[in-house]
């Protein structure tokens, strides 16, 4: 894989222009696959328009001005993702990142109270050996829930406190629950689970979604699916996504 990233074929689910220049920034390996999150310097730059070149939007990450889930970021390469938390405390400003209609990144601002709050789903879970159970997050993240953790399956998700990743609420991937879907023609859809139906293949399941927009009900990829609720939809935000 190259050092460089060259404009006109970056992810088409960046939000930038193509042709004003050859290069834009490559992320750095980190937690978010490439297609589903973006370097923070573009977000700061392209997207935020808190600088008018890179040289100005690195100052602004090496002052430590740029908050991404609770932790202060520097590093202009680092990749910002699907659900992570971008907080600007010096204009007193919070974003969720989220995929629109047009599945681009997009951010979506919210209030103080909800930006120390995260949503992750659960994408694995095992034992290790002292018998403690870990649950694997899709931001890469590794928790020790303790006792609760036997009721976690994995595609539930967790709404957890940031940065010290305690669990606040547990929606568990069930028929009724409320998902938003993460990717391909219905992205940003929401709806009710109506039907998961196994595929007993190397093709991942499918979920069977009742549209809350008044459509047609529609089917999605399982990997695609986020819970964000069980009897209504719990994650801010959501909504103002187009």
């Amino acid at each position: 894989m190259g050092k460089h990233q060259k404009r006109i074929a970056a992810p088409r689910s960046w939000k930038i222009e193509r042709k004003t220049s050859y290069w834009a920034v490559k992320s750095k390996p980190g937690p978010h696959p490439q297609d589903r999150s973006m370097p923070l310097l573009l977000i700061v730059r392209d997207m935020l328009k808190l600088a008018d070149n890179s040289s100005e939007a690195k100052r602004i990450l090496n002052e430590g001005n740029v908050v991404v889930n609770g932790k202060v970021r520097k590093d202009h390469k680092f990749p910002v993702g699907v659900f992570d938390i971008l907080s600007i405390p010096l204009v007193k400003a919070n974003y969720m990142v989220l995929l629109d209609r047009k599945d681009k990144l997009s951010l979506v601002e919210i209030g103080k109270r909800a930006a120390s709050k995260k949503l992750c789903r659960v994408n694995g879970k095992r034992i290790k050996k002292e018998g403690a159970i870990q649950l694997n997050l899709h931001d890469g993240r590794n928790i020790l829930p303790g006792e609760s953790g036997t009721s976690v399956n994995t595609h539930d998700s967790l709404l957890i406190s940031i940065p010290d990743n305690k669990i606040v609420k547990h929606f568990a991937y069930k028929e009724g629950s409320k998902v938003v879907v993460i990717g391909g023609k219905h992205s940003a859809q929401t709806g009710e689970i109506e039907e998961i139906r196994v595929v007993h293949s190397s093709q991942p399941n499918v979920v069977r979604i009742k549209s809350m927009d008044g459509e047609e009900s529609f089917e999605s990829r399982e990997d695609s699916v986020f819970v964000v609720g069980e009897k209504k939809i719990e994650v801010p935000g959501l909504a103002n996504v187009a």
